[in-house]
């Protein structure tokens, strides 16, 4: 007996991709087709449509400080490298080796002189050329080894905002800081924190990975619904994660005496913009600083910009920024989210706290420790939201209805003149106007 195993080919011909033109029927002003986190065609044409032409956050290049620095990661599905060349550029690579396919670089960051594959040895430099072939000889003289499609082939777009690297694997499209418009500020933000504006992307990394889709992670981030029901056992004092805690006797008072969100939440402004982001302002229970080490850095601050600047840095007015489609940047946490989608069902986050040079030592040992807290494996926040994006992906395979309901308070969605929308408190705008560039990537492609 004989067993055919029908190829690649005959399986996408038996199955037929999904199509552009068939994306606008999925998207509605007010709800979603449950599809768009189920169907593995639709992912896939995400990974060309929207993965494959976007400006995606890569890293910051306090990563690769020295020639020869390198960070592996994943564009998408695809496996890159973030690398600063001798000469200082920094470049990013497809990590395949030109030869055979294989992935040169397999560990997580490091310095190399210059890139070795495992398989046949081919070896290239750190700005991808291919510069060295064993047994060099066995090649004909009409295969041209200097040809760029054989080495560590770079990504075609490849550009930084103030450290922060972005690239495309789009030959074409809108310059950085275009795509980028008005949440620039966010970065700039960040940085101004710096009383020598500068930060450091150098103090590790939080993985972790969950079974659902990627649009589940960055629907959430701006999301000021949830937080009164699915962190109700961080905050409440008869909830399971409350009760792990030692000397917090309050909790944070982010509900109503009715057990529904503080009306204080109500008064958060909301901003959606073109491309996708979003951002929110600040959480209500983000309190005053002061003591010491605080007053030391305040005073660290006004000597380098003085009081009234000073002023209006630390009363930074937003909580979270999204840069469609891969990164969030807080503001109160000081950390960057990267989400990375594995698969339709399947996906990927890293987060990385984002440290301040010039400031007290203990204000950057506060930074990590909060992140322990909250994003670590047994944290008390997370692991809320990742129980929730699995129950998602597990009750939307049931056949009780066709459409996800993201109307709450659609009918007070605001365009502005700028082509950005806003909105106040809990209102789902964020997700309508990530929708809104879905719809035109998967239907157009680059924006």
């Amino acid at each position: 007996m004989s067993i055919c195993i029908p190829t690649a080919q005959a399986q996408a011909q038996a199955q037929p991709q999904f199509q552009p033109a068939d994306v606008a029927g999925l998207v509605r002003q007010d709800r979603v087709h449950r599809s768009i986190y189920q169907d593995p065609a639709i992912f896939a044409l995400e990974q060309r449509q929207l993965f494959g032409k976007a400006w995606l956050y890569i890293g910051h290049e306090s990563q690769i400080p020295n020639p020869g620095d390198f960070v592996t990661l994943k564009l998408g599905t695809q496996p890159v490298v973030l690398v600063r060349h001798k000469d200082g550029g920094v470049h990013v690579l497809y990590n395949r080796c030109g030869h055979r396919g294989a992935v040169v670089c397999n560990e997580p960051k490091g310095n190399a002189a210059s890139f070795h594959c495992c398989y046949h040895g081919w070896t290239f430099a750190t700005d991808g050329a291919l510069v060295g072939v064993p047994q060099r000889k066995g090649y004909a003289a009409d295969i041209d080894l200097r040809d760029p499609s054989l080495g560590m082939v770079r990504l075609p777009r490849v550009a930084s905002y103030r450290g922060f690297v972005f690239a495309s694997r789009a030959a074409e499209g809108p310059e950085l800081e275009t795509f980028l418009g008005p949440v620039r500020k966010s970065i700039d933000d960040i940085i101004a924190l710096s009383p020598d504006e500068e930060i450091a992307v150098v103090g590790g990394v939080h993985k972790y990975e969950f079974r659902g889709n990627w649009k589940h992670q960055i629907e959430n981030l701006n999301d000021m619904y949830h937080p009164f029901f699915s962190h109700a056992s961080t905050v409440e004092k008869d909830g399971r994660q409350f009760q792990r805690r030692s000397g917090d006797t309050e909790g944070a008072q982010i509900g109503g005496q009715s057990g529904g969100p503080n009306a204080v939440f109500e008064t958060i402004p909301l901003r959606g913009f073109p491309f996708g982001h979003s951002l929110c302002g600040n959480m209500p229970f983000n309190g005053e600083r002061g003591g010491p080490v605080f007053e030391e850095y305040r005073r660290r601050l006004a000597a380098r910009h003085g009081e009234e600047r000073t002023r209006e840095i630390l009363a930074v007015d937003w909580h979270n920024t999204i840069v469609y489609p891969n990164l969030c940047l807080q503001s109160a946490a000081q950390h960057i989210r990267v989400i990375n989608p594995v698969a339709v069902d399947r996906t990927e986050v890293y987060v990385y706290p984002i440290l301040l040079k010039g400031v007290p030592d203990p204000i950057n040992h506060d930074v990590i420790r909060y992140l322990n807290v909250t994003h670590a494996a047994a944290s008390l926040i997370q692991t809320d939201d990742l129980e929730a994006f699995e129950r998602i992906q597990s009750g939307i395979e049931t056949d009780g209805a066709d459409w996800l309901v993201l109307a709450r308070g659609a009918d007070k969605d605001v365009e502005e003149a700028d082509g950005s929308w806003s909105g106040i408190g809990t209102s789902e705008l964020p997700m309508r106007n990530q929708y809104r560039a879905w719809t035109r990537y998967l239907s157009e492609g680059a924006l």
